[in-house]
């Protein structure tokens, strides 16, 4: 198997990783780690490369799917070794981050958030080094999912904003998503829940666009929580359920549990605590599994408070203290002041239901002090939360003026040019020339122009050009042919490019046809008749931008040259063709030959080209 072969393999593994499909981004990781086995080693130095760079992908994509199916300590095994290996065989750059990255992913999901931050910027800085706009905007989001985490959500806006605005830059639509899901997660927070449904539901359209099966079950699990915020228990459980069923087929062992322990908050709500019990366990056996501590925590704390409600049919004060306990514990070891002082409150209102008054007070004061702390870090927070708000609306707006402006210019740049040239542009190409071997360019003039614009009014004149170059421009559309340009009372446009076509002789044929037709009763508001002269021919041309500010697509060549003549040396409402125009119509064999004929106008003294034979197009 070759490297060309092998890089199939790691970009198919990395896409099926992108769409939620680990099991199968697995077995392709694993069949190239197989490959570069039977390689061995080489003494060919770009071989060796290669295959170092590979070995190291392979094993960061095998991590990217471990953790993101939750098996944490096992994804990070795979990036350790994907860093040392790197570090032995010198693979530096883009491989390095990636490793980094996931490194600090997965100890975002295990709650180490010094740790996360720590690796994920080592990430931002190799990016940054190496210019690469989707890996900085990547691990800026990372950035701000760690700050999320925190509650610090100035920050998290902070940094999603910026990489947000890279991934607009880039046409990311994975990227545009993901970061207009973690905005509404701070709305969420924020208990602004329209606004955070408005962010879920756009990230969401984006998300099933592209089919990223984890996204989308990642905002619907969004949706369900805001919509139990609400009280909106049914709409709850709906959206959590799709979202289960999506997880548990990909296999996202931290989407399950998540999903998991959220129904069995919502039967709880709803009364149903034999049910609420079933789903917390369940959610607590995956959380254990994969080693995510405040997941761990929130489902021990969870069935403490079932077991010591008394209109649980199961209500039993030992287990509840049991898991409480077993709760505050874990919650200490990862410093989670919130749900700490909740564990205590729920173990102080069990000391009071049993009369345990030294063991009630104790808990009490350990609730209210910890109630106190994380109210002054509420209020804090809360301040400068109300405040960026403001800015990041402010922002937000600003954003979307940016972008109205940017989408208009983008109108106005495809009115002037080619759709193909104005998108060559907008990708950033600076120099535009091509060449084409075969089109057909036609002219066309008015005949008598300059004194026919001595007898109407300025306002008449230019009325009627516009009027008659409008109707022009929609026949050319019709037939496949591009407007080059006008010029006074000149029209220009061909056929067969920028876009290749095979019959383009016959389409110019056709547009000739139905602009003569058109122009044939013709009058000024007066009553002059007005008249044109029109020119075909087939051949080659170069074509290309010119200038920088008030640029314009033009077209040269003997082909142009050709047409122009044809126009000028023709008659008043006749089409006038070269010989090698007439040619091209009849080797098209198009379905439409029968209605064209061809009258054939003699020898004719060309100016600049000599003796040609030319032809008058005609309606058969």
């Amino acid at each position: 198997m070759n490297y060309e072969t092998l890089n199939i393999l790691l970009t198919k593994a990395n896409k099926c990783n992108s769409t939620g499909n680990y099991n199968e981004a697995e077995t392709l990781a694993g069949e190239l780690l197989a490959e570069l086995e039977k390689i061995g080693e080489s003494v060919d130095t770009v071989i060796a490369i290669q295959r170092d760079t590979n070995h190291c992908e392979a094993l960061i994509t095998l991590s990217t799917a471990k953790w993101r199916r939750g098996d944490f300590q096992t994804a990070l095994d795979f990036a350790r070794a994907a860093l040392d290996l790197a570090e032995e065989k010198n693979v530096k750059g883009e491989t390095t981050a990636k490793a980094f990255g996931n490194i600090g992913s997965v100890y975002q999901n295990l709650s180490d958030y010094p740790q996360a931050l720590t690796n994920i910027q080592k990430a931002l800085a190799i990016y940054e080094e190496i210019g690469s706009k989707n890996g900085i905007a990547s691990n800026l989001s990372n950035i701000g999912i760690v700050y999320l985490y925190l509650s610090d959500y100035t920050q998290a806006l902070t940094y999603y904003q910026k990489s947000l605005a890279i991934y607009e830059e880039i046409g990311s639509k994975d990227g545009i998503a993901s970061n207009l899901g973690n905005i509404g997660i701070v709305y969420k927070n924020l208990s602004d829940y329209p606004q955070a449904l408005t962010y879920f539901q756009k990230a969401l359209a984006i998300l099933e666009e592209i089919r990223s099966k984890q996204g989308i079950a990642y905002n619907l699990g969004n949706i369900g929580a805001v919509y139990g915020n609400l009280s909106d228990y049914l709409q709850a459980l709906t959206y959590f359920q799709k979202a289960l069923d999506i997880n548990e087929e990909i296999g996202n062992k931290n989407g399950i549990a998540r999903n998991l322990g959220n129904i069995g908050l919502v039967y709880a709500k709803l009364s149903d605590y034999p049910q609420a019990l079933t789903y917390y366990q369940k959610a607590l056996a995956i959380y254990e599994d994969i080693g995510r501590k405040d997941g761990i925590a929130s489902n021990l704390g969870s069935i403490g408070d079932l077991y010591a409600n008394k209109e649980f049919d199961g209500y039993d004060t030992d287990k509840a203290e049991e898991f409480i306990l077993r709760a505050i514990a874990l919650s200490e070891d990862i410093g989670e002041k919130q749900n700490l002082s909740a564990f205590h409150k729920s173990l102080a209102h069990l000391y009071e239901a049993q009369e345990r008054w030294k063991e009630h007070s104790i808990q009490f004061k350990e609730y209210h002090t910890l109630y106190l702390e994380v109210q002054s870090e509420e209020a804090t927070k809360q301040a400068q939360q109300m405040e960026y708000r403001r800015k990041i609306e402010e922002s937000e707006r600003d954003r979307q003026v940016k972008l109205a402006r940017f989408q208009e210019q983008e109108k106005i740049l495809h009115n002037i040019l080619p759709s193909t040239i104005a998108d060559r542009m907008l990708d950033g190409e600076k120099t535009i020339a091509d060449s084409y071997e075969n089109v057909s360019v036609f002219f066309s003039d008015i005949v008598g122009f300059t004194t026919l614009s001595q007898r109407v009014s300025a306002q008449e004149l230019v009325g009627m050009l516009n009027g008659i170059f409008t109707q022009f421009d929609q026949i050319a559309r019709e037939h496949g042919l591009e407007k080059i340009k006008t010029i006074g009372d000149s029209y220009m446009a061909v056929c067969g490019a920028p876009i290749p076509i095979a019959n383009h002789a016959e389409r110019a044929a056709l547009f000739a046809l139905d602009a003569a037709e058109f122009m044939k009763n013709y009058q000024t508001d007066i009553g002059d008749k007005v008249s044109i002269r029109i020119g075909l021919h087939t051949g080659n041309v170069v074509a290309g931008i010119i200038g920088e500010n008030k640029f314009a697509y033009d077209m040269w060549g003997d082909a142009v040259n050709t047409a122009s003549r044809m126009e000028s040396h023709g008659e008043a409402g006749k089409i006038h063709v070269s010989d090698d125009f007439r040619t091209a119509v009849k080797t098209c064999r198009g379905t439409s030959l029968h209605s064209i004929e061809f009258v054939e106008r003699g020898d004719l003294a060309i100016k600049g080209k000599g003796i040609m034979k030319t032809y008058f197009l005609e309606r058969a």
